[in-house]
C-alpha cells in the first residue's frame, strides 16, 4: 500500500491556511506564512494574499509555483480593466475574472482555490472563494481554504459573530488563524492579517508557534 506522502495532492505539497471574514463595513484576510516542500520547511516569510484594488485582495491557497503564476496573471488582468474602464475592479466582477481564469485551463489546471475579499462602493462586505477550475461560492460570513479547512470551519464557527468592527474582527480572524494552524503540521510559522475598511488596508503580522 502506498504511503501518505504519494497519495497526497499536489494542492497540499506547500502547505497553507487561509481564512477571509465579514464584519460591518470591514473584512478580513488572513493566511500562515510558510513555505513548505512536504515536510521540510523552505521559508517562514511566502507572499499568499495580494492587494488587486484600493479595497480588494486575493488570497491564493494551493501550490506555490502556481500561487506566483495566478497572482501575476491576476494583476495583468486587473490593471488592463483599470486602463479600459477608468474604474476600479469590483469584488464581484473580480470574482468572475478569477473564475474564468481558472477554468480556462480547466483541463491542467492551476492548484490554487483562491478567497476573494473586498468591500463593494457602497461599503458591504464581500467574500467568496473558488476551487480549481473556478467554481464560485459567495459567502456572507466567512470562507476558509489550505490544508486545515477543518479546523478554520471549526474556528470560524465559534468566533464569527455578524456585524463586527475592524478590532473585534482582527481578533477573531487572528485567534480562528492561530489555532487552527496549530493543528496543522503543513501550515503555521506566524501569520499575516488584512483589514480592509473604506478608508484603509491595515496589515499586521502574527508571531506563532515556529514549530
Amino acid at each position: 500500500e502506498p504511503g501518505i506522502l504519494e497519495r497526497m495532492s499536489i494542492s497540499e505539497y506547500n502547505g497553507v491556511s487561509m481564512c477571509a471574514m465579514a464584519g460591518k463595513n470591514c473584512v478580513a484576510i488572513a493566511s500562515d506564512k510558510r513555505l513548505g516542500a512536504q515536510a521540510q520547511t523552505v521559508s517562514c516569510d511566502f507572499q499568499k494574499i495580494f492587494k488587486m484594488g484600493k479595497r480588494l485582495m486575493v488570497g491564493l491557497p494551493g501550490l506555490a509555483t502556481d500561487v506566483l503564476t495566478v497572482s501575476q496573471k491576476l494583476t495583468y488582468r486587473t490593471n488592463l480593466y483599470k486602463l479600459n474602464e477608468e474604474r476600479e475592479m469590483r469584488p464581484s466582477t473580480f470574482t468572475n475574472v478569477v473564475s474564468s481564469l481558472l477554468y480556462e485551463k480547466r483541463f491542467g489546471p492551476y492548484y490554487v482555490e483562491p478567497l476573494i475579499a473586498g468591500l463593494e462602493e457602497d461599503g458591504t462586505p464581500f467574500i467568496a472563494s473558488t476551487d480549481l477550475i473556478g467554481c464560485p461560492l459567495v459567502c456572507t460570513d466567512f470562507v476558509v481554504g489550505g490544508t486545515c479547512t477543518e479546523q478554520l470551519y471549526g474556528m470560524c464557527e465559534a468566533l464569527h459573530n455578524p456585524d463586527m468592527g475592524p478590532d473585534e474582527l482582527f481578533e477573531a480572524i487572528s485567534q480562528a488563524l492561530l489555532n487552527a494552524q496549530d493543528r496543522d503540521a503543513l501550515s503555521g510559522w506566524g501569520g499575516v492579517v488584512h483589514i480592509i475598511e473604506m478608508d484603509k488596508i491595515t496589515t499586521k503580522h502574527l508571531k506563532a508557534r515556529m514549530d
